[in-house]
């Protein structure tokens, strides 16, 4: 081995990477980006296609197939619900899961180190995706409810029908993004997504003692006024914050400890 005369006694220069001035990630670049994980990836763009292709199918099938007490702004918006809120927590829940299943978390968590904010980004996109589903939704039912020429389809609208369908579509959303933190397993959370809730409804409709406080416990059953065109009652939003809480905000902490915590392979 031979060196040159310029290196020989001479310690060998580093050269050091100097970061200080760079400026952070925007988080409104890191929501584009969790955003357009959903599109990129095959599982993510058929799931916002059926979405969207459902929610259309439920609106003409109710245009054509339902009652007159149904072609309504808001028997439109009623029919449409369902089925969102059944995809929707699943889209939440793939926003979390699919980069630790297929392990590209790495790669975000390397070019992101602040996991905090990466999760920041996660609920945001899910709000997004969540609120041009209800858009969606909105724009369906009403060219449906043009279409119909019933002059009192429009009767008994108002701002808190809106708010309502957006914030049970939001919730469920949340929910999914919620349990997928948890597991970080797409399979198991929305496995346990379905089956959770369908168990423990069936375990308060059995036992007596928890009948009567299942409106306060279980989510299912606080939403349903949620479904309904009528005013919600101050008891009603009580249960369904103490509904939101057990079922969305404590599995969410729950899960953001986890990822907080998890080794990222």
């Amino acid at each position: 081995m031979t060196t040159t005369p310029a290196t020989v006694g001479k310690a060998p220069q580093r050269h050091t990477l100097d970061l200080s001035n760079t400026s952070t990630v925007p988080l409104g670049r890191l929501v584009k980006v969790e955003m357009r994980k959903m599109v990129d990836t095959r599982a993510g763009l058929w799931l916002i296609v059926a979405i969207v292709a459902i929610t259309a199918l439920i609106t003409v099938i109710v245009f054509f197939a339902g009652s007159d007490s149904d072609h309504t702004f808001i028997g439109y918006m009623g029919g449409t619900a369902g089925p969102q809120a059944f995809l929707l927590p699943v889209l939440g829940i793939l926003l979390v899961t699919q980069e630790w299943g297929q392990r590209t978390g790495m790669v975000t968590f390397t070019l992101e180190p602040h996991r905090g904010k990466v999760i920041a980004a996660k609920v945001l996109a899910a709000l997004l995706f969540g609120l041009i589903a209800v858009a969606i939704a909105v724009v369906g039912a009403a060219l449906a409810t043009t279409l119909s020429g019933d002059p009192g389809a429009w009767d008994n609208i108002g701002l808190d029908d809106f708010g309502k369908f957006a914030l049970l579509q939001v919730t469920g959303v949340l929910q999914g993004l919620a349990f997928g933190l948890i597991f970080l397993n797409s399979a198991a959370a929305i496995v346990t997504y379905f089956v959770l809730p369908i168990a423990f409804s069936i375990v308060t409709s059995v036992w007596s003692a928890l009948r009567d406080i299942a409106p306060w416990v279980n989510l299912g059953t606080s939403q349903q006024p949620l479904f309904s065109a009528q005013h919600l009652s101050g008891e009603q939003w009580a249960q369904l914050v103490t509904g939101t809480l057990i079922w969305v905000v404590l599995p969410f902490l729950a899960g953001l400890i986890r990822v907080l915590r998890a080794e990222v392979k």
